[in-house]
């Protein structure tokens, strides 16, 4: 008798209180809602209208056609357009061309190597339990943030380093709560004493089923059950925490076990069809065993943040709200993009707080696995989107990745994210795996969102 998904979630969504049923109602209509493309009447100067996974996808061919210009970008979900910052110079003809190609494009001051210096700096000179910065393209700064257990000489020492990048280069924010990774014991899947949740349902390069969770919770024990003192179910094949990332890669024990592609709501399922990159301003949606489903945005890319433990790169900020039991739960789209793994943060679902993801592409390239499972499309061909290293559209070096490689597939296979407007390197939907993970083979379609 083969395992079904883990954990088994019952009908209803009560855990979450009030932040996971203002997420239901927002999403649970709209699962597997498309946004509008953009109409052909506009002007070609004019920028278009996207949804957040084709703005990530525009965003990453921008980066390769602007070179130095380029200075990071978000998604401005009210208008449903992508804005590209871009630093002023000499060649305006690639100005030009990204307006062409539908972003909204502004002029900032602090270029990405600079920005990029100054994540540098932080990090050799303000490496202290409790902070964290990424770089928000919104505001063309580095986010600097201080949980409440930063004081005294800690403090001092902080705020000097930040004071020193210079003027407008970096903000610099408390936070209430104490940054930490959420795992506790409990319920859900266990290991070691230890409550975690699962990410996603893959499958590991030789064809076997698996699934993502946090890090953290790979290196808390090897043996991993669906139930508290129940018999293992599956085994931790790789883990990588504290360093570059908070992901694992846990093996299902029985070969059989049907493993679908999907995250369980309790009284519905969303049909997870590709990873995909983070957008800064993207709506998010985390679902987790101890509070269940919330919601919030994307606020920064790249993410250094120093737990007790020690330094984790490479993370995705949010201000989706998460409890202890909640690492390693699934962050997605409405329209089915894996999105991330809960890692860690600050304050909980209650008071707020800040939230840092593990990037499942970056996850899903080192382990050398795919999203796919129990037919629903294992080894189709990963979309082009889950190759490229995380952060890398805001500056993320360290994130695992070179740039995104121009939008190959994204999408699942049917549509242009460009629109056919010159951005550049490649078009949705007729590579799988571009420069991505490897491991996909195929033409990129057969996966439903």
């Amino acid at each position: 008798m083969s395992h079904k998904r883990i954990p088994k979630r019952r009908a209803a969504i009560a855990a979450g209180g009030v932040v996971a049923l203002g997420a239901a109602a927002v999403l649970l209509p709209n699962a597997n809602a498309s946004q509008d493309g953009g109409s052909s009447g506009d002007t070609a100067a004019a920028p278009r209208t996207l949804k957040a996974a084709d703005a990530s996808d525009l965003a990453s061919q921008l980066a390769g056609l602007l070179g130095d210009a380029f200075a990071g970008s978000y998604y401005d979900a009210d208008e449903q357009q992508l804005v590209v910052n871009v630093v002023p110079g000499d060649n305006n003809q690639v100005i030009v061309q990204a307006k062409k190609a539908g972003a909204d494009v502004r002029e900032v001051d602090n270029s990405m190597s600079e920005l990029r210096t100054g994540a540098r700096t932080l990090k050799s000179e303000a490496t202290i339990p409790g902070t964290s910065w990424a770089i928000d393209p919104r505001t063309n700064k580095i986010l600097v943030t201080a949980d409440s257990t930063v004081t005294g000489a800690d403090w001092d020492r902080l705020e000097s380093t930040v004071e020193g990048l210079g003027a407008g280069m970096a903000t610099i924010k408390k936070s209430a709560g104490t940054f930490k990774t959420f795992v506790s014991g409990g319920d859900a899947v266990f290991g070691g004493g230890a409550r975690c949740s699962l990410g996603f349902n893959v499958t590991a390069g030789d064809g076997a089923p698996a699934f993502l969770t946090a890090g953290h919770c790979g290196v808390a024990d090897d043996r991993w059950s669906d139930a508290q003192g129940g018999q293992p179910i599956a085994t931790v094949d790789q883990a990588v925490f504290p360093g570059e990332g908070d992901f694992a890669l846990v093996r299902y024990d029985d070969p059989a076990t049907e493993a679908p592609s999907e995250v369980n709501l309790g009284d519905q399922t969303v049909q997870i069809s590709q990873a995909a990159e983070a957008t800064v301003g993207q709506q998010v949606f985390r679902m987790g065993s101890t509070t269940g489903l919330a919601d919030g945005q994307v606020l920064g890319l790249d993410a250094t943040v120093n737990y007790p433990e020690g330094t984790v790169t490479g993370l995705i900020q949010t201000d989706v709200c998460a409890e202890p039991g909640d690492s390693g739960g699934s962050l997605f789209t409405q329209d089915g993009l894996a999105i991330g793994l809960t890692s860690g943060g600050s304050g909980d679902c209650t008071v707020g707080g800040e939230t840092f993801f593990q990037p499942v592409t970056t996850a899903l390239e080192a382990v050398g696995a795919t999203l796919g499972g129990d037919g629903d499309g294992a080894g189709d061909g990963q979309a082009g989107g889950a190759g490229s290293g995380a952060g890398d559209q805001a500056g993320g070096e360290g994130a695992g990745g070179e740039a995104a490689g121009g939008g190959d597939a994204v999408g699942g296979g049917d549509g242009q994210v460009g629109d056919g407007a010159g951005a550049g390197a490649g078009e949705a939907g007729d590579g799988a795996d571009g420069d991505g993970t490897g491991a996909g083979s195929g033409d990129g379609s057969g996966l439903t969102g």
